[in-house]
């Protein structure tokens, strides 16, 4: 399709084709990779009536009038598409006071690798200077943009000529491609950034291959630490079945997965099924063991139980008898067999603890709860992930509750859990676990909650800490309206939270 730019003129309209031209193509995303809350930019715009190319035409000043206006520091506007034109016969205009100087170069000729970053909007750049009067400022009446999504375009136009930046859930991964097609380095960060902060369970998957393909390692961290923490979530999630197999054998070697190796399988065998649908393929166990090639090899199928994998991977039908009968005898035969499996178990990650009280104590009348609520609200300077809490048990011998454990933000309920602990008398805590561990973002108030019932007294958290750093975390605690039985920043239940980060 084409996208008409009206009102482009002169050294604008050779800016943005020098501009169009500078860079190679850079490798496309996967083509239906999308992520919930972020489009992908594989897909190419849907064309409109032919021709079914999108293009960016930029049209030749007819006056000095245009010359005067590329000359000046007003950003072009966007209009409707004029029509056709003959090329100029005005002579061009006279050049412009000189630019300041280009960046320096070195011993070997080479740019300075930081030069384009050290200016904050791409109009104060030195970069303008060699599209409007480089060797590059070549003019021409129609550029064609095959690979950039209309939308994506236009916000990097607007970026351009207005230092604005609007970023959107559906359009920023085609705005990531053009910033870094284009070498707009602070629109690519700001892409970026916006990714960082609606990154989810549900999603990470998805930018853990698109954070790959753009080579920014900071955002491929911040996905590992979600994936890591929340594997089980991410593992099931729709993005899972839309990453490329680099990305799915990179995600199945991970030390750190946090979950089940059941899970693990499941995710391959669903990540499989949905690239033979891709493929056209018939979904088969042996087409799944096509497209899956050596992943399949990389699940740790002899770490799991000997009911997991008699319940699961046993009765799938993607392993061969062969590999199934060397795996049961794996598990209970004394010489065992040799398998093409890893033997290892995951490391997985091994969960922290927040204690905010300095000490306990118990007395003849505390602590009861007859179905009453202990809460503390909290904060943190950094993202960590909630995997459950650490309370305390019976001060008069062996005692079992029931408890319900609950967090909230803005009292909006994120987990709850419904369970019991045995307490063994002592004044230890005992860890309460929710289903998932629950992603918390910095700088925000949650409150967290636990309702115990339960006919035995117990221990008690005194000297309590309005801020307690743990590693790299630091926690601040202050107290919640929706405790009803005592608890607060100075004393009471709820000692430990316990977390992955």
């Amino acid at each position: 399709m084409l996208l008409p730019l009206a009102c482009l003129h002169g050294r604008v309209a050779q800016c943005l084709t020098s501009l169009l031209l500078l860079a190679e193509p850079l490798p496309r995303p996967r083509r239906g990779a999308r992520a919930r809350g972020a489009a992908s930019t594989g897909a190419e715009a849907a064309p409109a009536a032919p021709p079914a190319k999108m293009a960016a035409e930029l049209y030749a000043p007819a006056s000095a009038a245009a010359a005067d206006l590329a000359n000046s520091n007003a950003g072009a506007a966007v209009g409707r598409k004029a029509g056709p034109r003959s090329p100029p016969s005005a002579p061009a205009p006279a050049p412009p006071p000189p630019a300041p100087a280009p960046p320096t170069l070195g011993n070997n000729h080479q740019e300075s690798p930081g030069w384009r970053c050290c200016r904050p909007t791409l109009r104060e750049s030195s970069v303008f200077y060699a599209m409007f009067y480089g060797d590059l400022a070549e003019v021409k009446s129609e550029i064609h943009i095959p690979d950039v999504e209309p939308a994506a375009f236009l916000i990097l136009l607007k970026y351009m000529y207005s230092d604005e930046i609007d970023l959107e859930a559906d359009t920023v991964l085609a705005t990531l491609y053009a910033a870094k097609k284009y070498i707009v380095p602070a629109l690519a960060k700001a892409c970026v950034n916006f990714l960082e902060t609606s990154l989810e369970a549900k999603n990470a998957c998805v930018l853990l291959s698109q954070s790959r393909l753009f080579e920014e390692p900071e955002l491929t961290q911040r996905c590992w630490e979600v994936i890591d923490a929340q594997a089980e979530m991410a593992l099931r999630s729709e993005g899972f079945c839309e990453i490329d197999r680099q990305t799915l054998e990179i995600i199945v070697t991970r030390e750190a997965l946090n979950t089940k190796e059941a899970v693990v399988f499941e995710a391959v065998l669903n990540w499989a099924e949905a690239e033979c649908k891709r493929q056209g393929l018939p979904i088969t166990p042996r087409n799944k063991r096509h497209v899956l090639g050596r992943a399949l090899y990389l699940v740790r199928i002899p770490t799991m139980t000997l009911e997991e994998f008699a319940n699961g991977a046993a009765q799938s039908d993607i392993l061969t008898l062969e590999e199934t009968h060397s795996i049961f005898l794996w598990y209970t035969a004394t010489n065992k067999p040799r398998l093409d499996f890893p033997l290892t178990k995951r490391k997985g990650l091994a969960p922290q603890r927040c204690h905010r009280f300095q000490s306990s104590a118990y007395r003849s009348n505390q602590w009861r709860y007859r179905g009453r609520c202990d809460s503390i609200q909290f904060a943190v300077d950094r993202r960590v992930f909630i995997a459950g809490l650490g309370l305390y048990g019976s001060s008069s011998g062996k005692a079992e509750y029931s408890v319900k454990i609950e967090l909230k933000r803005l009292g909006v309920v994120l987990a709850q859990n419904l369970t019991k602990f045995m307490s063994d008398g002592s004044s230890n805590t005992f860890p309460v676990w929710f289903e998932h561990p629950v992603q918390v973002e910095q700088d925000t108030f949650y409150t967290a909650s636990a309702v115990l019932d339960g006919s035995e007294l117990s221990y008690f958290g005194q000297e309590g800490m309005t801020e307690v750093q743990c590693g790299k975390v630091a926690f601040q605690f202050q107290c919640s309206s929706d405790s009803t039985n005592g608890t607060g920043v100075q004393g009471g239940q709820i000692p430990e939270l316990i977390f992955y980060a």
